[in-house]
Formats: structure tokens, sequence, C-alpha cells
């Protein structure tokens, strides 16, 4: 998942050096030799590929100052990192003053501008997840906030920034996991109740004899159970919106009631003596052909036209593939940041497989495939190996473990049982035949001049014997050793035994 990365510098040297290295770092570079070649390309088409920016100060017309002056307000989440040979602290107060992220000074390691950028790509990132999740809760998510790449999503924009704009019952359509609910709170924030009551209800998780009271409340001692009054769902979203899920669940009497809150503008509450008026914006999702449901009569017909005057139709994550990588950008993050780990991305090849596979289960699925991966990622980058289950189901991908041979002959230890590990050489000391008292020796912690083993070659001979010892089982080996299987393979591939089990 290669990020652009705009280079602006007016040295020709200095620019093919940053060029390199940004390309070494696994992102794309791209560049402007002055200032106003940097402005032209941030204003203009390419300028929504731009992830971050490096930015020269010191340059002939148009410095690195004013180039952040001018594209700030436009481009206020830019990440940009300032570089100079005048390193006074002015001129870091002045750049970072002007919307500066970071600041380096000329001629800049390798090693010190691989951490900025990844720096200030993870802050950014950070900040865009927090923004997004205080919309979200605040009843104010915008479509601007959701991960739409997609042509087909398009189309989806611009229904619900239409619907947005007044009151219309909408009926959201399908597949389970498609994201429904994330639509109707876009809608909900474009409209004029951004920032109102949002409530979700799932009927299909519902008692079937709690629905009526949960939708529309009860009145105290309006039933067995019913200590107290219950304003219901309706009230609570009185102001707003409510958003009911997998409506085609609803049984058919309560289908009733639904009807007439929709038409009339008020609900009856149970026991209640007189209906009260509400203010709600009515949203529905349904994963269900709800015109076959009418058909077989197990929805009634008059509330289907009531729902379905302005429906939206989601399409599957498999008709949508352009949306994958920034939905894999936004899990990471976010995950990432939940677990304390340090991702910075995922591999191209590993992209291109959760791209090329069909996801029955839909961004849900994708959400919780990229949560595995980062809890199991053994690096900084996920790759292949930590989707398992998914590289199974394509051709073209393989995740190589290391495995135990399948029968080997055993090779006999004088004063040990079991076989020893076929292509590599056991410690001296293991070698060496019984004490006395008939125990075999361990392994050896003094060299034969007398001087004590090193602990690196003390710990390499205990990891051999152990693979010997359990033939390879790296759960086994792992258990009785005391260490985690990870670190267990990755001591395994340092000593060159990887190849050989």
């Amino acid at each position: 998942m290669s990020r652009t990365v705009l280079v602006v510098d007016d040295d020709p040297a200095q620019r093919r050096i940053l060029e390199e290295m940004v390309r070494r770092f696994g992102y794309h570079p791209l560049s402007a030799e002055c200032g106003q070649g940097a402005i032209d390309i941030l204003q203009g088409p390419q300028g929504k590929d731009v992830s971050l920016l490096i930015l020269d100060l010191v340059m002939p017309e148009v410095g690195g100052i004013e180039v952040l002056e001018a594209i700030k307000p436009h481009n206020e989440s830019l990440p940009v990192i300032v570089q100079t040979a005048q390193g006074s602290i002015e001129t870091v107060v002045q750049a970072m003053r002007a919307g500066a992220d970071d600041f380096v000074v000329k001629p800049v390691s390798p090693e010190r501008l691989k951490v900025s950028i990844q720096n200030a790509l993870k802050v950014n990132a950070l900040a865009g997840e927090i923004t997004r999740i205080r919309k979200k809760v605040e009843g104010e998510l915008t479509f601007d906030q959701l991960v739409l790449e997609s042509p087909l999503m398009s189309n989806v924009t611009r229904l619900g920034q239409r619907a947005a704009q007044s009151n219309i019952p909408v009926l959201i359509e399908g597949e389970s996991g498609v994201g429904k609910e994330m639509i109707a709170r876009a809608i909900q924030g474009e409209s004029d109740r951004a920032g109102k009551p949002f409530v979700s209800v799932n009927c299909g998780a519902i008692p079937e004899n709690l629905v009526e009271s949960l939708l529309f409340g009860h009145e105290k001692g309006s039933f067995t159970g019913a200590t107290g009054k219950h304003s219901g769902k309706f009230l609570e979203a009185s102001g707003g919106t409510l958003f009911l899920d997998e409506i085609g669940e609803l049984p058919l009497d309560v289908q009733v009631k639904l009807l007439r809150a929709l038409q009339e503008g008020e609900i009856d509450p149970v026991g209640a003596k007189r209906p009260v008026k509400v203010d709600v914006r009515f949203i529905s999702a349904t994963n269900r052909d709800l015109i076959e449901m009418v058909k077989n009569g197990e929805f009634r017909e008059d509330l289907y036209y009531r729902l379905n005057v302005f429906p939206v139709m989601i399409p599957p994550l498999r008709d949508r593939p352009e949306d994958v990588p920034g939905l894999v950008s936004h899990f990471v993050t976010r995950f990432s940041a939940e677990e304390g780990r340090k991702i910075a991305g995922i591999a191209d090849n590993a992209l291109a497989m959760l791209q090329a596979y069909s996801w029955p289960g839909n961004v849900r699925q994708l959400e919780n495939a990229v949560f595995r991966a980062v809890v199991l990622a053994e690096s900084d980058q996920l790759s292949v190996a930590e989707f398992p289950q998914i590289a199974a189901q394509l051709e073209g991908y393989e995740v190589t473990v290391p495995q135990a041979p399948a029968d080997p002959e055993p090779e006999v230890i004088p004063g040990m049982e079991g076989p020893a590990l076929i292509g590599s050489e056991l410690p001296a000391a293991i070698c060496r035949p019984l004490d006395a008292d008939g125990s075999a020796l361990g392994i050896a912690a003094m060299t034969d001049g007398g001087e004590v083993r090193r602990l690196e070659e003390i710990e390499a001979d205990m990891i051999r014997l152990a693979l010997q010892r359990y033939r390879g089982h790296m759960s086994e080996v792992a258990r009785k050793l005391g260490i985690g299987r990870s670190t267990l393979y990755r001591k395994v591939r340092e000593l060159g035994l990887e190849a050989k089990m």
C-alpha cells in the first residue's frame, strides 16, 4: 500500500537523494523543484494523492514558509516535514507556527528521515481516526469521513446526500456487514438533525415479547414485570434519527404499530391512555428480500411501501475492491492504537491478496481479519503470513511455517532416548558418556580451556537439544523451554535450522 510523498527542493542533487530515500522506505516519490510547483501540485488533481510533504524552507521566489501559508488552509490535515541548512530556533518556531509537523536539518540521515515520515503519517492517521470517532459519537459523521473510494459507492454517496436534505424515510438494503449503519449515520450527519440523538436498534436481536415495549415504551404496571415507566426507543430518538436494522425480523403485530408511527407521527406506549407525539427521522435497513417476504405474507405490504420511499442499495465488498486499501489502512491505524502495536502498514502482495478475496462477510469480516493480523504481527508491516485463512483460499499465496520432518529415522545418542535433529550438530557435551551414577551429562558450561561459554552458545545448544528431544514439534519445544512459539521460530531461523525441521 504505497503512499505518495511530495519532495520539494530547488537543489537537483538533494532532490534526487530524497526521492531515492523515499523510494527505499516503500513510498512513491513525487517531486517539485520550486515552491510554486509544489503549490500547483497540491491544489491540482494530484493533490488528493499526496500523503506527506517534505519541504525545503530556503528556495528562490516562493520559499517554504510561503508554501505552508498557501496550502495549509486547504490541506490542513497534510503532514509536513520541513528541512533546511539553517537550524536556528527562530526558523524552527516560524516553520511550526506555519503548520509544519516536524523539522530536520540538512543533510538528514536516512534513519532520521524514515522515523520522521513514519511518525508524521501515524500521527496524521490517528488524528483522522479520532475525528471520525468523535463525529460518530456526536452524530455529525459525514460521507467525507467514510472510506468510499469505489465508483459504485459514489452513487450511494449521492443518494445519501440527497436523502439528508429532507425527512423522507430511507430503506438501506445490502448484505450483512456492508456498513448499512455507517451510511445511516452519514445521512444524519449531513442533515439538519446533525448532532441530535442517533438511536440504533437491531430488530433481530430483541426477544419477540419485548419488541413492542422496547420500541414504543410502556407504563408502570402495564404487564407483569413492568415495575417502572419506560420511554422506548422512539422517544429516545425524538428530535434525531431512529435506525431500525434488520427490520424484516419485526413481528407482524408490531409492524402495524410501526406503520401508524410513520404515518401519524405518534406512538402508543404499552398501557398508555393516549398516544404520544414523536419527532423522529426514520431510517431502516435489511439484508433480506422484503418483496419476497411480502409475497409470502411475512411482511406487511402497506408498511413495505411506506418504508421503501427512498431505497439505497449498498454493493457487497467483493464488487468494490477499490475500497479495500482505504479500509485496511483505517483498521490498521485503529487497531494498532487500541492494541499498542507499532504497525506502519501492509505489504503490497498482502494487500493485493486482500483485494482478490471475495469477502463473503464484507467489511465486518475484513475488519476482524485485520484485527487478528495486527495482534499476530511480528514486524512493523503486515504480510501474507498474518492472513493464513485468506491465503489458504486463494491460488498463488502460501503461508510457509517450519514443519517437523514426516517420519525421520531416529539417530540414537549414547546416554539419551529419542532422535537427533537431522542435519544438525549437537553440542559435544550431550554426546559424552554417562556419569558413574548413571545420569547423563547436560550441556557444558565451560570450554575445554576452562573458560565460561557465551550465553548465546548455551542457548543455541539448548534449542538444538529440545528440537531433537521432542522431534521438532514446535509447540512442545516452546512449552518446555518456556518461550513463545513466535520467539522460538525467530531463534530457529537465526540459527539456520529452519530448512532442517
